[in-house]
């Protein structure tokens, strides 16, 4: 793409700045974000996400949930690590490439009336450049390498391409850091077949959010914790499913999969026994296909709240601390009740 195409196609689609946020705190920048779909957003709203169901974000995105803020300020957390690296790895992405990038203080949105929903905040933009515009900054640690082995994840790849939809550019260099030590850039082109589908399923996920109306579980952690917060405390009332045939066909297949998980459970814990008494005091095994490692921990000292309550039971009365109940999911069979 010669020059005046490239200017000319980035003035068509310039993205709408939408606030900036050189001053703005982080509670005022997640507020901000509920008015749509942020690139980080994106592969949770159409589904993909490892680690964010669609139920989860939809629950922020209502301000039924609020978004977890204990991993930016938890040292142990790769969230943590990856913001202070972030500018690092940025400054080695310009000194190996040569290309001088920028931060964009600002929230970005669609520019299209209809796409104005999606939302953008990036990283950094790259100057003077007609190969590139857009750094994406990542870190990944041991657990988070393996995700990279093949290149790009998916959901950071969707993550690129909603970015790429909303300020019209071409192409995005992803500089990611591998456990402090590897550094790699990846060049992601502009697929518009590919932002079309988003675009179509986005759109999906925010007539969820503007219809308040939940979207379908996936059976994910992130799922189950959503149904948690949305569904805290029954009311009694007992619900005659009867006649709702889906309702009757996920539960018979509920009590097969239950009860074939409990035939596997009871077969593992048989052969993990049989191999235990094989192997007796040893600390290791190493076997064809594989090792076992069966070792002691060390002994703890932990405060025996049994008996100090005993000895000194004002301390309940002076300490107490509530536990708020939750709902326990209990099946029955009615052939085996009978």
């Amino acid at each position: 793409m010669n020059n005046a195409m490239h200017t000319t196609a980035v003035k068509k689609h310039a993205p709408v700045r939408l606030v900036s946020t050189k001053d703005m705190s982080r509670s005022e920048w997640l507020e901000i974000r509920k008015q749509g779909i942020g690139a980080s957003d994106a592969a949770a709203a159409i589904g993909i996400s490892p680690y964010q169901s669609r139920l989860e974000l939809w629950m922020i995105k209502t301000g039924r949930m609020q978004q977890d803020l204990t991993s930016q300020q938890d040292e142990d957390s790769p969230m943590f690590w990856g913001n202070i690296l972030e500018p690092i790895v940025a400054e080695h992405y310009s000194r190996k490439t040569g290309l001088k990038v920028r931060r964009v203080n600002s929230v970005l949105q669609h520019p299209d009336e209809d796409k104005a929903w999606m939302l953008a905040n990036l990283d950094y933009a790259v100057v003077g450049s007609n190969d590139v515009q857009i750094l994406e900054c990542k870190t990944a640690g041991e657990f988070g390498a393996r995700l990279w082995k093949d290149g790009v994840p998916e959901y950071y790849q969707c993550q690129v391409q909603h970015q790429l939809a909303i300020t019209g550019k071409q192409v995005a260099d992803v500089a990611v850091l591998i456990c402090g030590q590897e550094f790699r850039i990846y060049r992601i082109h502009r697929d518009d077949e590919l932002i079309e589908q988003l675009i179509e399923l986005e759109r999906e996920f925010w007539h969820f959010v503007e219809t308040d109306t939940p979207p379908p579980a996936d059976g994910s952690d992130s799922a189950d914790k959503a149904l948690r917060l949305l569904y805290p405390a029954d009311n009694g009332i007992t619900l005659d499913l009867s006649a709702d045939e889906d309702s009757n066909q996920a539960f018979t297949e509920l009590l097969r999969i239950r009860e074939e998980a409990s035939r596997l459970t009871e077969q593992e814990s048989l052969l993990k026994q049989q191999l235990q008494t094989r192997m007796g005091d040893a600390s290791k095994a190493k076997l064809t296909v594989g090792s076992i490692s069966w070792k002691k921990s060390k002994d703890s000292v932990v405060l025996d709240t049994q008996a100090l309550l005993k000895a000194q039971p004002a301390l309940m009365q002076q300490f107490p601390l509530v536990r708020p109940g939750s709902r326990r999911f209990l099946i029955h069979s009615n052939s085996l009740d009978g």
